[in-house]
């Protein structure tokens, strides 16, 4: 239980009794109350659901003598201090926090929990809200696998996902206790989750190892989940993968993860993603590339080559005289979708093709080709430094 929650809650109103009232009233106040608001006799009652949350939490605090003293000194202390009421000169509103540079009611050291955390020493402190010793859990994220096609993967699809994930038990609610019966305040942990354990001189805080972190513990389990609070669900959700996603990328989709214990949000779903290759597209970041053969006269002489491109009709290139094999030319737009909308470009590289074949024409002019341009010349700068190194 936060400070916050001692200052801002008043435990004795949620149960309907004196602040000096007998641990026998208090019990007798809680049971009555408990009846009335128990979740099993007010099925889908949601605000039913939320009060017996309330009256549990106070019930918790309060049939503890040793928190019920601490609950009183921190109400005391910070209420006749700070909290003045209306005409007191003060603000009704006004938040300790605040004045001990931590509005937001977190952990920051120097903040008002360290403060009243040492006056009354207690030790270990727990992070997000608590009802009844039963702290607001995250749920898990859960991770998923899936195979899009090139094509996919660039343009975007929505696929379905079928997930198993651990959810709130639907016999018991997520209470772990047997219909008819409630869950009771770890007494090794006192209801906070977890237990310091002491390694030379330092204090660690793990999960209690007798409510594993829960903070309650129960007498008679639920025969579903045998006390856990948790059972197996299975679930499809659409999920929209977006254009221009990459090989191996991992996208989070949020709240799409394991439903949340005590109120605490749903965790998020990680997608990993594999892309099948394409027969004919590569991609290195967001450009797309190709390789584009062209024959030894088109290389030479120059001219216009239809280029292929991903989800539209080729494109003219014009490549100049003279263009060697393997030379790179950039067809702006033509790529991958990127994060901001725009995409981007497509490398298409130039592959000069050697003929396999020739006729007796195309051999005599090739000859008479070679014998104005002998290779001997070309690797005279070659041999040269070769020698020379």
């Amino acid at each position: 239980m936060s400070t916050k929650d001692y200052l801002e809650k008043d435990y004795y109103k949620s149960l309907g009794v004196a602040k000096n009232a007998t641990q026998d009233e208090i019990k007798k106040s809680y049971r009555k109350l408990a009846r009335k608001y128990h979740p099993d006799a007010n099925k889908g009652d949601v605000e039913a659901e939320d009060r017996f949350k309330e009256i549990s939490e106070a019930y918790d605090v309060l049939s503890d003598d040793k928190r019920r003293k601490e609950y009183d000194e921190i109400r005391a202390y910070g209420g006749g201090a700070f909290r003045r009421g209306p005409g007191g000169g003060g603000t009704q509103g006004f938040d300790l926090n605040d004045l001990f540079g931590n509005a937001g009611g977190g952990a920051a050291p120097g903040g008002l929990g360290d403060i009243f955390g040492g006056l009354f020493g207690r030790g270990a402190r727990t992070t997000g809200p608590t009802t009844a010793g039963r702290r607001s859990r995250r749920g898990q994220d859960i991770e998923s696998e899936v195979t899009l096609t090139f094509s996919e993967a660039l343009e975007g699809i929505t696929v379905p996902l079928r997930l198993s994930s651990e959810a709130p038990c639907p016999t018991c609610r997520g209470t772990g206790a047997k219909a008819g019966t409630l869950p009771k305040v770890c007494p090794h942990c006192e209801g906070t989750g977890q237990e310091t354990r002491n390694m030379g001189g330092f204090g660690f805080a793990e999960p209690c190892s007798r409510c594993h972190g829960r903070g309650m513990v129960v007498d008679d389990p639920c025969g579903t989940c045998r006390g856990s609070g948790r059972a197996m669900s299975t679930r499809t959700i659409q999920a929209r993968v977006p254009a221009g996603v990459k090989d191996g990328q991992t996208i989070r989709l949020k709240g799409k993860g394991a439903p949340g214990e005590n109120g605490g949000p749903q965790g998020d779903l990680l997608v990993k993603l594999k892309v099948t290759p394409h027969p004919v597209f590569g991609r290195e970041g967001d450009n797309l590339t190709v390789t584009v053969p062209v024959t030894f006269p088109e290389a030479t002489l120059g001219g216009e080559i239809l280029v292929p491109v991903h989800g539209g009709q080729p494109v003219k290139l014009r490549i100049p005289e003279g263009t060697p094999n393997g030379r790179t030319f950039r067809v702006r737009g033509r790529g991958a979708t990127r994060r901001d909308g725009t995409k981007g470009d497509l490398l298409a590289t130039v592959e000069v093709q050697v003929p396999q074949k020739l006729s007796n024409d195309e051999r005599e002019a090739l000859e008479r080709f070679a014998r104005s341009h002998r290779g001997e010349e070309l690797r005279d700068d070659l041999v040269r430094q070769a020698k020379e190194g």
